[in-house]
């Protein structure tokens, strides 16, 4: 199955729905991408043939978050963009289908966010893992890195911009499966997926709605608080520069 101008398409056999991003040429999502995604996540967890979900990507990357020229262009659509935001990465940790995310090359920002929303991530050596949140003046993602990894290596990612390594993650416990390259990484992904589709959906739904409920805090919750500081972040001038600077690729002055 695919969806007419919407930068993903999705394919459903043997009980196991593929979502595949593809936007050149780093698959960045702009706010109506986005919300899209986020309605076809949803739709795929109410489909009973589906038993597990796999969102993995073409091209360079997974996916390297928001469009930030969309927002340089534009920055009143903070607070669109917020919302499509968000409900990508309810719909993936929220839905009532366990979902699989197989990442390659680079996974930023919005990818941080749906990675660190789902239940089990596989990745090839060639990923990287990054939130340059700061350097693009803005927040969020936080909440959803700190499911990936210890509370003291997030703020350093943070904090720096710099991103770590697939191996760095597997070591980390955040990556389920480590492959050599990307040619392996969807086979990957749907040999853990066949195991669970071989389950009791009834069972794997339950599991998934408790495993949810044991988690510290709420997730969404969480990401709501850091969306108000992205708001904050948006109204002060040196974010417009950070923009700025990542548009016209030349280093922010502050």
């Amino acid at each position: 199955m695919s969806q007419l101008n919407t930068p993903f398409h999705t394919q459903i056999a043997d009980g196991i729905a593929e979502l595949i991003i593809n936007r050149p040429p780093v698959n960045a999502l702009d706010s109506k991408s986005q919300l899209a995604l986020a309605q076809e996540i949803d739709r795929l967890g109410l489909v009973d043939e589906v038993r597990v979900i796999i969102i993995r990507s073409e091209g360079r990357g997974f996916c390297a978050g928001v469009d930030i020229k969309e927002l340089d262009a534009n920055p009143d659509l903070i607070v669109v963009v917020n919302h499509a935001n968000y409900e990508t990465f309810r719909a993936v940790h929220r839905n009532p289908k366990p979902v699989i995310v197989a990442v390659h090359g680079f996974v930023l920002g919005g990818g941080i966010g749906i990675a660190g929303a789902a239940d089990i991530i596989v990745a090839s050596e060639c990923a990287t893992f990054g939130v340059p949140e700061v350097d693009r003046g803005a927040m969020g993602g936080a909440a959803h890195l700190q499911r990936m990894f210890p509370v003291q290596k997030v703020r350093h990612m943070y904090f720096t911009g710099e991103a770590i390594t697939a191996a760095e993650a597997y070591r980390l416990g955040a990556v389920e499966k480590l492959v050599k390259n990307k040619d392996e990484l969807r086979e990957a992904a749907l040999t853990i997926a066949r195991k669970i589709a071989a389950k009791s959906p009834a069972m794997i739904a339950i599991a998934k709605e408790s495993l949810n409920g044991v988690e510290d805090g709420n997730l969404e919750d969480k990401y709501r608080w850091e969306q108000g500081f992205t708001l904050q972040a948006y109204l002060h001038p040196e974010s417009a520069e950070t923009r700025r600077a990542f548009v016209e690729k030349r280093d922010a002055k502050f």
